[in-house]
């Protein structure tokens, strides 16, 4: 028999939450735990961030900073650095995780999947061919082949260039 192993899902799959409070506000005020928070990048009032319940490996998130219900709450140029970011976010990950497609969206709402409602945030997912299975579809569970410290070390770089 073969094990999987993902230790930095065990809150997430217990469903234990150790603070109150919006997680994105949090990570948001918390500059000084960037590192700790796998923030990549902050601009004009957003953060980069990994995903810490990833769908697949370098699953980013993009998030103002300012608690945003939804794409509507924002005012022109946060729509402006928005999309800039999800532009340097598909870069990143095709040069970073050297992948062979994307996805992006966001999510409003519970009943459409949101799994933190209430602050907007877009999401920026590599995809390669084959890189789901029979695991996704017949056990209902995701398989991620690599740690959020590697996929932190493999996109940091293109964060730290400066802004085109």
């Amino acid at each position: 028999m073969k094990h999987l192993a993902a230790p930095w899902r065990s809150a997430y799959v217990t469903g234990s939450q150790p603070e109150n409070g919006c997680v994105l506000c949090r990570i948001g005020s918390e500059r000084r735990k960037d590192r700790e928070n796998y923030v990549l990048h902050r601009e004009s009032g957003f953060f980069v961030v990994l995903n810490r319940y990833p769908y697949i490996n370098g699953h980013l998130m993009i998030v103002p900073v300012r608690h945003a219900e939804d794409l509507s709450r924002l005012d022109g140029s946060e729509l402006d650095t928005l999309i800039r970011l999800v532009v340097r976010c598909e870069k990143a990950l095709a040069e970073g995780m050297s992948c062979m497609g994307m996805n992006g969206g966001w999510n409003l709402g519970g009943c459409a999947g949101a799994g933190i409602e209430g602050h907007i945030h877009i999401h920026m997912l590599p995809r390669w061919s084959g890189d789901t299975n029979f695991m996704t579809t017949a056990a209902e569970t995701r398989v991620v082949s690599a740690s959020l410290e590697n996929s932190y070390s493999r996109l940091e770089p293109f964060f730290n260039l400066e802004v085109d």
